[in-house]
């Protein structure tokens, strides 16, 4: 009897010692956070986004996101890797443009860019693009508002 005693202690230590491991990495997992540059539009109209980056191999300006109205899209996964990064949307509803005074080389169509000198002598278009600060964050919400409203960040 005291053999089956013994036998049970050891089969509950080794089950509780199973338990906490699948514990510890179900936390590891669910505590991971998901770093990435996301827009939410709030405006009552569809819009198109492109933004402007620089990283070690210099300026990038890729576009064109398709946002919903009322929906947030994720324009970059992963942590970020610039402090400034730069976003022109385009209203496709009732026309009009978030821009700056940033200017970057965008296209009609979907594109990704490297450089922001020479657009139009590269066949591209010279466009404005507001600066988002992400303060050095590893993920940044930029919330677009309606008219008379400005881009939030967050």
């Amino acid at each position: 009897m005291l053999t089956n005693i013994f036998a049970l202690q050891k089969t509950v230590r080794i089950l509780s010692f199973t338990c906490l491991l699948i514990a510890l990495s179900l936390i590891g997992t669910t505590n991971q956070a998901h770093a990435d540059l996301k827009l939410c539009n709030t405006t009552a109209s569809r819009v198109g986004i492109a933004i402007g980056y620089r990283n070690d191999a210099g300026w990038t300006t890729e576009g064109w996101w398709n946002v919903a109205s009322q929906t947030c899209e994720t324009l970059l996964k992963g942590n970020l890797v610039a402090r400034f990064y730069y976003l022109h949307a385009v209203d496709y509803d009732r026309g009009g443009a978030w821009a700056g005074k940033a200017f970057m080389c965008t296209k009609d169509k979907a594109f990704t860019i490297k450089g922001i000198d020479g657009c139009s002598d590269r066949g591209h278009s010279k466009t404005g693009f507001f600066e988002v600060d992400t303060n050095e964050s590893d993920e940044w919400t930029v919330r677009l508002t309606d008219p008379g409203g400005e881009a939030k960040t967050q």
